[in-house]
């Protein structure tokens, strides 16, 4: 039996499908099949439903677990400026979602595979189309990859991006337990790499991921400063 080729969006995502009809089907926008007289095509609209859920469940997890001291209202607007059209078409384009959509013949022409809405949707169909496919955890690993960057530059805005030299300052009075960071793994071409970092601190060992060694560092150290505090 041969097996299906893996397209250039399962290699951006770094997912391959079992079921490469859900994949197909994120990928493919009414205006194609309002011009295709095959009816049992169907669009990406009913999983562009489901990954808004699927989005908004995974990022406001993300949230709550990064900023343990903000308020409900607080990480509502958070998660509202990273789950919106804008963000979310930017999140598409970095990811070339624009040249693998099907549109119709007049919607291509229109330039349809730059618009914000389509690009948006598409991002939203295809983040379900992985839950369906392979689960919350599978979903939940891609999103917090792909949505790494913007949380951090939150925590940089925020005043909390600076958690090794607050873990430095809390363990420093007790000799000889200095934090220690390796890298541990990288992954992607050279223009938008992702890092693991570990890091071992006292009797703590913990990982961060991020988009630099430094950003994968600072992700580990805030992780070891929720187990070291009380």
């Amino acid at each position: 039996m041969d097996i299906p080729p893996i397209s250039p969006v399962e290699t951006l995502i770094h997912y391959t499908f079992r079921d490469k009809r859900l994949l197909e089907e994120a990928l493919r926008h009414s205006s194609f099949v309002n011009e295709v007289p095959d009816a049992r095509l169907r669009d990406n609209e009913r999983l562009e439903f489901l990954g808004d859920a699927v989005l908004n469940l995974v990022v406001g997890h993300i949230l709550l677990t990064r900023f343990s001291i903000l308020r409900e209202g607080d990480l509502s607007r958070m998660r509202a400026n990273l789950v919106n059209e804008q963000q979310l078409a930017k999140l598409a384009r970095s990811l070339n979602l624009g040249t693998a959509v099907k549109l119709g013949k007049g919607e291509s022409q229109s330039g349809g595979h730059e618009k914000s809405s389509i690009l948006a949707g598409t991002l939203e169909a295809l983040m379900a189309a992985v839950y369906v496919d392979g689960g919350f955890e599978a979903a939940f690993t891609i999103v917090q990859r792909v949505f790494l960057p913007l949380v951090q530059h939150l925590e940089g805005a925020n005043g909390h991006a600076d958690f090794k030299s607050q873990l430095q300052e809390l363990v420093q009075a007790r000799p000889g337990t200095m934090p220690s960071y390796s890298v541990t793994r990288e992954e992607g071409p050279d223009h938008d790499k992702t890092f693991w970092v570990q890091l071992r601190v006292v009797d703590i060992e913990t990982q961060g991921m991020g988009k630099s060694k430094k950003a994968a560092e600072q992700d580990a150290a805030r992780k070891a400063l929720e187990l070291i505090k009380p």
